[in-house]
């Protein structure tokens, strides 16, 4: 039954709790058709095989045993390698990782095994989950399902990659300026960021700290809704995580939208959009107009500061959270240290790639004496200013619209010498971390060169039901089928060779 890789996650779940398919049966779908375009795209870093089948087994006998196993019973999940699994490599896509084990999991991937989850692996993602193309990874790039000469946007670039590529239904990401929404857009699947705090962090090697969170890469809503419900909820282990109660976000998924209001921001100019963008993006905004839903026009004045904004701060966390990377307790230790500073120097030098030294450096200089107030103080002062704003908007709408991405998947090494241009991949996925709300991207169509695009939908803090609702409505009248022309595989694939 190898056609088994393209079923969704709650397909496969109910039909391996209905004892119609073997959890075995479902997982070695996954690990033949893994096995088929692992090769050609390069989305994992390391691969349990063994490990799942031996869990699957286990989850059929729990089955033949009268047990339930979980609502994600037998579904092969792929996780983010920044995500702790205890027993295994957590490498963050990093030399200076290299040969780090893991000694606890996650929370969110405790939940994802507790609801009977197997994890067949680890992906690929920009070192430290710092880039928009999974270009940055230390140990190879990953290309796009769609067209293999472009990016799987990143950070979260494997995870999308693998659920594009049918690989497996779900993956985990994290999502600090953009990293789970921009690949999701790229590659033609879904991807949800979930408010700030309402998946536990813990488990998560963190970036900026003020803006990170894990959430669902899948390629539908339904499943995006299932795996939150999973994944959700205060964690006593972290003290951000939100005690907000959660819902089934599966119950009123269907419920459509008729009557909701969304708002479109001024101070987003679709104007200079690529003209196969535009269109999309102004017949998506018909689409939500056909299911109900009154489109109105909302102002976010500091807005156009919000790159400048964000990278200040991200910049300014990630320089004090990777200070801990020093080759004294764990990961790269260089073997040219004469003493403890060289030590320091050296291990950083030889363990972090050139993007993230760039970004340690920008923070470090943002937090430096004399240009604290400048920089970092300043940056938080809009960031405060901008969540007021966004908090007024969502008074008077209950979305908010915006296109995913500015553009279409763009060639593997494009933006790679061009810092400015890659960052500017992230200008409508951004402000949703300063603000911390809960956004969702769903394809949408494809642009002039066969290649996916994606609608953004942004909603009030905790309000993820809505969200999802709102996407859901989108995709049934949107109904299009978006699936990558990759199929079997022989012999050495791009990343392999490369």
């Amino acid at each position: 039954m190898s056609e088994l890789w393209s079923w969704s996650a709650e397909e496969l779940a109910n039909a391996v709790r209905g004892r119609e398919l073997s959890a075995a049966e479902v997982v070695g779908a996954a690990i033949e058709r893994t096995q088929q375009v692992e090769p050609l795209l390069g989305a994992y870093l390391d691969r349990f095989e063994d490990e799942a089948l031996e869990r699957a087994a286990d989850i059929d006998r729990r089955c033949a045993a009268g047990e339930d196993p979980g609502v994600l019973a037998g579904v092969p999940v792929a996780l983010k390698d920044n995500l702790n699994l205890e027993g295994k490599p957590t490498t963050c896509g990093s030399k200076i990782l290299e040969g780090y084990v893991s000694l606890y999991t996650a929370t969110a991937v405790e939940r994802l095994l507790d609801a009977g989850a197997v994890i067949l692996g680890k992906t690929n993602l920009d070192e430290f989950a710092m880039g928009s193309s999974c270009e940055n990874s230390a140990f190879h790039p990953t290309l796009n399902p769609w067209n293999r000469e472009t990016v799987p946007g990143g950070s979260s670039g494997g995870s999308a990659a693998a659920v594009a590529g049918g690989s497996v239904p779900l993956a985990l990401g994290s999502d600090t300026g953009g990293s789970i929404r921009q690949p999701a857009a790229f590659c033609g699947v879904v991807g949800l960021k979930p408010t700030y705090g309402r998946v536990s962090r813990y488990g998560l090697v963190a970036f900026a700290s003020s803006l990170d969170q894990i959430g669902p890469v899948s390629r539908s809503t339904r499943d995006a809704a299932l795996s939150l419900s999973v994944i959700a909820g205060a964690d006593p282990r972290d003290a951000t995580s939100s005690a907000e109660p959660v819902g089934d976000y599966l119950a009123t998924l269907e419920n459509g939208v008729e009557g909701l209001r969304a708002g479109i921001v001024e101070e987003v100019d679709t104007s200079s959009l690529e003209p196969g963008v535009k269109e999309n993006w102004e017949q998506s905004l018909r689409t939500l107009q056909a299911c109900g839903v009154e489109i109105e026009r909302i102002s976010l004045p500091h807005l156009p500061a919000t790159i400048a904004v964000y990278y200040v701060i991200a910049n300014s966390e990630a320089s004090a959270n990777l200070a801990r990377f020093d080759g004294v307790r764990y990961g790269h230790r260089s073997e040219q240290a004469g003493g403890l500073m060289d030590l320091y120097l050296e291990s950083r030098e030889e363990g972090f790639g050139a993007e993230v030294k760039r970004r340690i450096l920008l923070g470090t200089f943002a937090l430096s004496s004399g240009y604290y107030d400048a920089y970092y103080g300043r940056a938080r002062s809009v960031r405060t200013a901008l969540r007021r704003q966004f908090q007024q908007a969502l008074t008077e709408v209950d979305v908010i619209l915006t296109p995913t991405c500015p553009s279409g998947a763009f060639g593997i090494g494009e933006k790679i010498d061009d810092p400015l241009s890659m960052y500017l991949s992230d200008i409508y996925t951004a402000p949703i971390n300063l603000a911390g709300l809960p956004a969702v991207a769903v394809p949408s169509g494809l642009d002039s060169k066969g290649m996916p695009l994606s609608l953004q939908i942004v909603g009030r803090p905790f309000e993820e039901a809505t969200v999802l609702r709102v996407a859901r409505a989108f995709e049934r009248e949107n109904a299009t089928s978006f699936c990558p022309p990759l199929g079997t595989v022989e012999g050495r694939g791009a990343a392999e060779a490369g």
